[in-house]
């Protein structure tokens, strides 16, 4: 028997408002949220049935100052790569340069600078 990848946890300043981001981009909704003081201390993520493991945004104090050592890949369900980078970037993402130099991938970073990718090819979108 093997492990379930089930959730992804990603240390951040504001979890609600980088959910707010990673919910536009993957089509996610939010499933438990807790606050202290006012303001949110975590905000948990959920896709539909089969899309994925849940997204923990999780409020940390320290600032993020080197490359991710894991990263998120996405691909596209409804339109072309370069469409698609042009969305989330409309959604806060900005493109970064990391030494990836020229490939099919696209990397950009989220609001709190964490970098994924944007795959070329498209995928079936789950129901």
């Amino acid at each position: 028997m093997a492990c379930r990848f089930t959730e992804l946890i990603i240390d951040c300043h504001d979890p609600a408002s980088l959910a707010e981001f990673w919910a536009q981009v993957l089509g996610y909704t939010v499933s438990e949220t807790s606050a202290e003081g006012g303001e949110h201390h975590y905000v948990e993520l959920e896709g539909p049935t089969g899309s994925g493991p849940k997204l923990l945004l999780l409020r940390a104090p320290d600032t993020k100052t080197v490359k991710n050592r894991l990263h998120i890949d996405v691909n596209a369900t409804d339109r072309e790569q370069a469409e698609e980078v042009e969305r989330i970037i409309g959604l806060g993402a900005k493109p970064v340069d990391i030494g990836q130099g020229e490939q099919s991938w696209v990397v950009l970073a989220d609001p709190e600078g964490n970098e994924f990718c944007v795959l070329r090819g498209r995928v079936e979108p789950v129901s």
